[in-house]
């Protein structure tokens, strides 16, 4: 048997493994000798030796270490085995090594430094790391004397592993907008197009590890793999390498084993990370899902967790029961929800006196001078910043109108962005780095939006005002309606969205994005009447109580809020700081608002019976909720019995029926949607001109031939291509929807297919994929 670690560093895992099975074989030894054999003897062809660990590994120190580790680790388990270190085998340590220098996901014949085609120099950029004081400002800048070379690479293709039976590892941890900078532009150029339609370029950089993995298990080449990788590999960026492997119903593979979020301490840095750990194998078959419900830190920097078990088919999304990773994305929801924007460059952002400044000298800079808000000072304490926002300007205007912010941004922004290696960057350098002209779009008309945080500890959604620009860590939704609110503010919304979204970061907070969280939900079909309007005003209750609350208590924080209703709901008992929180929140009160509204949007639903179990179980906390006959059991009175216990079970049962119920709707839905019908959230925003029907009516419609999905379906067979990163990145992104994300489908609509054309639209899906928009 071997075993291949494709990214060995200094070679622990295969010395752990080696260890492993050096156990494994004195046990089989011992067996041996109990039957009669001559160990010794027989035996000795079948021995493990370091040569069955092979390596792979860019770092040449990190190669000879390895293979040093590894051989001092099977010397230290002779002696200890046999009393002496020698094995009289000769040469002692073997001429071929195991461990090989190789780059594991790309091969090529020879790295050649770029070349610029005007000038012929040898092209470089800033090396990402070194900076110098601004002459002007004292703060630290790019120093453009720092250079490093780009690379461009011949004859690219992946790359090829040793045979081996079993693969283990722990891929670098590079997220996919990180690997520019981590690993040079034409590397991550080149690596993407030899990986292209198997690897999304949204993926991250540990994704292209476990894609050759799965490829060598499915094809039977290897036996099964198991990595460590960043807890974000379940997420709808990163699934999609995976559940290509698991739908394969000719050469499947199976999860036997996954963790989708842990504790870990990286060992390069000490930082604490969390990570989530797969073990996939050939065929179809059922896996160990192990949940961590407890972690405490130690003194010695280690964790101690208490896990869950579970058994079951394992989705991509490493869940157990309902497949909510199988949803598709609904043509009603679509178009309404944007990341906010990107500022890439701090001098952007304008601390309260610094806006003071500026506004005091011009009365038309409130227009550009914006409030601007990011997650944190929704979850959290506002900071109360503005933004300069120049979208739609040009270079001239700001100098001539606004030459005081002109100089500021051209003192604190630019410096940083001529560095950067995206040409739009430094060319528009005075506008805001992702300026979202989607979003600009989607709020026109609106005098507010509902917002949530990309990631948060509580899920909640709040009303912001259109004149407050929205930072990227912010999801804005393009509704002004409370009942939109209502919904998404539910339990079944909640309940979906903390399954869909995965979580990310130190603190495993839930992430929402939309193409996992948002755009396949499905809404319930409510038509203008009291029950809908109902669910509206619940959701201006809730907003305007929180908000009333926070304004008279400044301190009041909408994460210290929602941790109280977290206590109040479980029944805990509050301490001083919670009751504090408590009476300014008026806590009781919200959780009557949330709770109401849980109960109207189950009858939303027409699910009477699941808003009967959910009052029961996790409202009122007094029954128990059966899923296999979908009925409500008493409780066991024995004071014997973990009642919690019974009762987090049985919520956790009742969030599976509703999982599963959301997900077969999401089905139904699609399918209405291939037929025609379409029930839009906005329609005068989506679907300008068209009549929205009562919900009553929608059912009982029957188009003829699919007319309406044909019609809107259709595209033109060539457009022009706009003038303006804006109108480009809008034309783009409509043809989204109909072509997939490939640039030169896309690029092939605006008339001469050409390289350049495809380049462009690249970079703009690239830049989608990175905001979440894709």
């Amino acid at each position: 048997m071997k075993v291949l670690d494709p990214a060995c560093g200094s070679g622990n895992f295969l010395y752990v493994s080696l260890e492993l099975m050096k156990r494994l074989e004195a046990e089989v030894l011992e067996a041996f000798e109990e039957l009669g054999g001559d160990a010794g003897f027989e035996m000795a062809s079948f021995k493990i030796g370091p040569r069955q660990f092979l390596g792979l590994e860019l770092n040449r120190r990190a190669v000879a270490i390895a293979q040093l580790v590894l051989w001092i680790g099977f010397f230290q388990w002779q002696r200890k085995t046999t009393g002496k270190a020698d094995t009289n085998e000769r040469p002692l340590l073997p001429k071929t090594p195991s461990i090989v220098q190789q780059d594991a996901v790309l091969a090529y014949d020879e790295a050649i430094p770029r070349k610029d085609p005007d000038t012929g120099e040898v092209v470089t950029i800033w090396d990402g790391i070194t900076t110098k004081p601004h002459p002007i400002t004292g703060n630290e800048v790019p120093d453009d004397s720092a250079r490093k070379v780009v690379f461009d690479y011949t004859n690219p293709r992946r790359a090829e592993w040793p045979a081996a039976d079993v693969i283990v590892g722990n891929p670098p941890f590079i997220g996919a907008a990180a690997m520019r900078e981590a690993l040079g532009n034409g590397y991550v150029e080149t690596l993407r197009k030899a990986w292209k339609g198997d690897v999304p370029e949204s993926s991250d950089f540990v994704m292209y590890w476990w894609g050759k993995a799965a490829e060598l298990v499915r094809d039977r080449t290897a036996k099964r793999f198991g990595f460590i990788t960043t807890n974000s590999i379940h997420q709808i960026f990163n699934r999609r390498v995976i559940e290509p492997f698991l739908a394969d119903e000719k050469k499947p593979l199976h999860l036997g084993y996954a963790i989708p979020d842990h504790p870990w301490v990286d060992s390069a840095d000490g930082a604490d990370v969390r990570i989530a750990m797969t073990v996939a194998a050939h065929g179809k078959g059922e896996g160990t899902l192990e949940k961590v419900v407890y972690e405490q830190a130690r003194e010695d920097g280690e964790n101690d967790v208490i896990v869950v078990r579970s058994t079951g088919t394992l989705a991509a999304d490493f869940k157990i029961g309902a497949d909510v990773s199988s949803c598709q994305p609904l043509r009603a929801n679509d178009d309404l929800v944007s990341r906010g924007v990107q500022t890439i460059g701090e001098g952007f952002v304008l601390k309260p006196d610094e806006a003071r400044h500026f506004t005091a000298s011009d009365s038309e800079v409130p227009q550009v001078v914006r409030p601007y808000l990011n997650g944190k000072d929704v979850t959290n304490r506002p900071r109360e910043v503005s933004v300069i926002d120049f979208f739609g300007w040009s270079e001239a205007e700001v100098r001539s109108r606004k030459p005081a912010l002109y100089q500021h941004l051209l003192t604190t922004v630019k410096p940083l962005r001529d560095q950067n290696s995206r040409d739009s960057y430094r060319e528009n350098w005075w506008i805001l780095g992702e300026p979202q002209p989607s979003l600009r779009r989607q709020l026109s008309g609106l005098s507010r939006f509902v917002a949530t945080p990309v990631t948060a500890k509580h899920r909640f959604f709040i009303f912001i005002p259109t004149v407050t620009l929205p930072d990227q860590a912010l999801n804005a939704i393009a509704s002004d309606d409370g009942s939109i609110l209502g919904i998404l503010s539910s339990s079944p919304h909640v309940v979906w969205a903390l399954a869909a979204g995965g979580r990310l970061g130190v603190g495993n907070d839930p992430r929402y994005n939309n193409t996992r969280c948002f755009a396949p939900f499905p809404f319930p079909a409510l038509a203008e009447g009291p029950l809908k309007q109902r669910i509206r005003d619940l959701g201006e209750r809730l907003d305007a109580h929180r908000k009333r609350q926070q304004e008279l208590h400044p301190d009041l924080t909408l994460t210290g809020l929602y941790n109280v209703l977290e206590a109040v709901r479980a029944g805990r008992p509050l301490n001083a700081k919670e009751k504090a929180i408590h009476d300014k929140g008026l806590v009781s009160i919200l959780k009557q608002i949330h709770d109401d509204l849980d109960l109207a949007v189950f009858e939303a639903y027409g699910w009477p019976d699941l808003g009967a179990a959910w009052k029961a179980v996790a409202i009122d906390g007094c029954t128990l909720y059966d899923r296999a006959s979908g009925t409500l059991i008493q409780p066991d009175l024995d004071p014997a019995a973990d009642f919690d216990k019974m009762l987090a079970e049985s919520r956790e049962s009742l969030e599976q029926e509703i999982l599963s119920r959301l997900v077969t709707l999401n089905h139904e839905r699609a399918a209405e949607e291939k037929r025609g019908l379409v029930r839009w959230l906005r329609p005068d925003y989506q679907a300008p001109g068209t009549v929205a029907l009562p919900a009553e009516e929608q059912d009982e419609i029957q188009l003829s031939a699919g007319t309406t999905a044909a019609k809107s379906a259709s595209l033109p067979d060539k457009l022009a291509w706009p003038d303006g990163l804006a109108a480009q990145v809008a034309a783009v992104q409509k043809l989204v929807p109909a072509l997939g994300p490939d640039p030169e489908a896309i690029a092939a609509r605006f008339g001469k297919k050409s390289a350049k054309r495809a380049g462009q639209v690249a970079e703009i899906l690239e830049t989608l994929r990175g905001l979440g928009k894709l």
